[in-house]
């Protein structure tokens, strides 16, 4: 079996695409062709990936999926010096682009990795998901994006709003990464129909009409599918932004302490109910290069940072300007096994033809 070929195709199409979509800040195509010679029998020998930023090489899940036999073939872009906004990337050649649309950004934080999974460039990236940072760009670039319930591996983010995270083309790519770097695994088949509540707009986002109608069909098709049973109940919840601005900046408000111990109470509630939350993932579809304006894109995914719950981003379809939207599945703290289950059984449903 010949390990490096993988690796070397990934390599030359980062070479090939990589100029024009700007997501890699670094590649190591000799330190990774050395590395697919000696994996060996290991369970995911050769197999290619990239790492968040400079940093991401040295991250727990990065560190697993080496001793696991994975070949690190480079660091993707995150937003560069200056930006203001998070939902942007920089690259070695320059600002990093969406797949879909030249024009608009990828959203980030884990902005390379989500553009080197679309295109095809790597299959799996490890992103981390402090307000939406994996699950915003996998939205706006029509892949899967998992953030893990926060805690479950460790992270280094002393305010405990970030967690880790990986973008990959399907649920199954991300049970590869969960079987790699969480001890105990098991997969859990899920029980059709799961029970669920959809909230659009967690009773106080504003999301485009368009964003928020293409969710819509999707979930009617989980529905007709028999892949959920819509519940009778919503979820609304206080607006987070100042409970997550008070955290991150290290000195929570009593505000900002009665906004998350409300939504608390109100997820509690549900989860002991109800095992599944929809919702989009962004409230907006991908803005340009020149930044969000006043817009939140974290509206609908910060919560769940300041909650802990797990949750993933699945491609729901496209805008009509070309922009893909993601749908969120929000799952009960630790459920992040059961929740790709029930992700890969939403997938097949929403890319059945017909």
């Amino acid at each position: 079996m010949d390990e490096a070929g993988a690796v070397r195709r990934a390599l030359e199409r980062i070479a090939r695409e990589d100029p024009r979509l700007c997501a890699f800040i670094e590649v190591w195509p000799q330190r990774a062709l050395a590395d697919a010679g000696r994996v060996g029998e290991l369970p995911l020998a050769g197999l290619p990936f990239a790492v968040k930023g400079r940093t991401g090489i040295r991250s727990y899940a990065a560190r697993r999926l080496i001793a696991a036999g994975a070949v690190p073939v480079g660091a993707t872009s995150v937003p560069g010096p200056g930006t203001p906004w998070q939902t942007w990337g920089l690259g070695a050649h320059g600002r990093t682009v969406n797949p879909w649309r030249p024009d608009r950004t990828p959203g980030g934080s884990s902005a390379g990795s989500a553009v080197a999974v679309a295109a095809g460039l790597v299959g799996l990236a490890t992103g981390s998901d402090g307000a939406g940072s994996v699950r915003i760009p996998a939205a706006w670039c029509g892949v899967f994006g998992l953030k893990t319930t926060n805690g479950l591996l460790p992270s280094p983010d002393r305010t405990g709003l970030a967690s880790a995270g990986v973008l990959t083309r399907s649920a199954a790519g991300a049970r590869t990464y969960l079987r790699t770097v969480l001890d105990g695994y098991e997969p859990v088949p899920p029980v059709l129909p799961v029970p669920a509540v959809f909230s659009p707009g967690l009773g106080y986002a504003d999301v485009d009409p368009e964003v928020a109608a293409v969710v819509r069909v999707a979930v009617e098709r989980l529905v007709a599918a028999g892949v959920v049973r819509l519940v009778d109940r919503t979820c609304e919840l206080l607006d987070p932004c100042e409970a997550w601005l008070s955290v991150r900046g290290g000195s929570p408000s009593p505000r900002a302490e009665e906004i998350r111990h409300a939504n608390d109470t109100v997820l509690d509630a549900l989860f002991a109910r109800t095992p599944l939350l929809l919702t989009p993932v962004t409230p907006n579809r991908p803005h340009g290069h020149d930044g969000p304006g006043e817009l939140y894109s974290t509206g609908l995914t910060w919560a769940f940072n300041l909650s802990g719950h797990p949750a993933a981003s699945v491609p729901a379809g496209f805008t009509a300007d070309g922009c893909p939207v993601g749908l969120q599945l929000v799952a009960e703290c630790g459920a992040d096994v059961p929740l790709l289950g029930v992700a890969g059984a939403v997938e097949d449903a929403l890319t059945a033809k017909g």
